[in-house]
């Protein structure tokens, strides 16, 4: 982080104060009236430094001298620094406010051999942010929140890389069939709360809605006030291949309406095998999404990860100058740490020079 003086005319007026003092000190110095030594006995120092013990105690004080001399000389420099209250930008806290993302992850029978590569691309996504606060909601016929919005990014990482680890090997329906009972009953507990209602899977227009609500100022229904003055930039990020068994409350074309009355931008990512990437309803799942302003996005798209992050920062991040000014902190850390170095070590070479 680059390092920036808070008030630089204060380390101005501190070195003129400095030197003015020395300046006086000097005067007086030079202008203290000398006795008169004319019909006083003098001595001579050589007489009395004619031994070797002496002369190297002599050698020891004059070198212990001029380096308590220079550490006062810096610890005045480091003082002086001080005054002019060293800053420096903290990108974190400045980034803070930019935008909030949520990952929403259709968990369907249809979606599940898919959604570990899913996962991994979330993942990599997650690694080409800073400041974002992201959160991961997974649905079936019903959602389940696995963490809140949060900027913690190591948790963020330990979830993602569970899930991962979790999923591993649900590929195809003979790997379920083969898998050991302690493997199903972990992916089984992480499922928990996707399926509560019956004969109806992938609700996906219910789970965007459910994801949506995570996101500060979401209104069902409708938009307010608070939606369209939104602070911080808002983002799904939507994993499905767009297959739906049952009656959903909210389709996918009403849900997105009511993301976008709140500003509230929807990227789409196709999670299904690449043979159905020209199905119908892949193209609708591409045409709803392009039409209310994300991102389309598919898995056999080998930049894929950075097109996303590249149509996420294009965005406005809303990061204007009052919040650029809150984020100057005071950097005095290493300054005082050098000055309470400089000052200890120039106690002791006192406590030497007075013995």
């Amino acid at each position: 982080m680059e390092l920036s003086w808070h008030w630089p005319w204060a380390a101005a007026a501190g070195v003129i104060g400095a030197m003015a003092i020395i300046a006086i000190m000097l005067l007086v110095a030079s202008h203290t009236k000398r006795p008169d030594t004319d019909d006083a006995r003098s001595f001579s120092l050589d007489d009395d430094l004619n031994t070797e013990t002496a002369s190297r105690l002599f050698r020891l004080w004059r070198t212990l001298s001029r380096l308590a001399v220079v550490l006062l000389a810096l610890a005045l420099a480091v003082s002086v620094a001080l005054i002019a209250r060293p800053s420096q930008v903290d990108e974190g806290e400045e980034r803070a406010s930019s935008r909030d993302i949520v990952l929403c992850l259709d968990v369907s029978g249809s979606t599940l051999p898919y959604d570990r590569e899913v996962i991994d691309t979330y993942r990599k996504l997650v690694s080409n942010f800073k400041g974002e606060r992201i959160g991961l909601s997974i649905f079936n016929s019903t959602s389940r929140t696995v963490f809140p919005l949060t900027d913690d990014y190591e948790l963020v990482s330990e979830q993602l890389a569970k899930a991962s680890r979790i999923l591993k090997g649900v590929e195809s329906q003979d790997d379920i069939d083969k898998m050991k009972d302690s493997d199903y009953q972990k992916i089984s507990d992480w499922l928990e709360g996707t399926q509560n209602r019956k004969e109806a899977t992938s609700l996906i227009g219910d789970g965007v809605v459910s994801c949506a609500a995570m996101l500060p100022g979401f209104a069902y229904g409708q938009a307010n006030t608070d939606n369209t003055a939104r602070q911080r930039a808002a983002s799904i990020v939507l994993a499905t291949d767009n297959v739906v068994s049952g009656t959903p409350t909210y389709t996918l074309k009403e849900a997105l309406q009511l993301t976008s009355e709140a500003s509230i931008t929807v990227d789409g990512l196709f999670s299904g095998p690449k043979q159905s990437e020209g199905d119908e309803t892949t193209s609708e799942f591409k045409s709803e999404i392009e039409s209310h302003g994300g991102a389309f996005l598919t898995q056999s798209n080998g930049s894929s990860v950075a097109e996303l992050v590249r149509q996420i920062d294009s965005r406005q991040d809303h990061e204007s100058e009052a919040n650029s000014k809150a984020s100057l902190v005071d950097a005095p850390g290493w300054w005082t740490l050098a000055l309470a170095v400089l000052t200890v070590v120039w106690l002791a070479l006192a406590w030497r020079l007075r013995r």
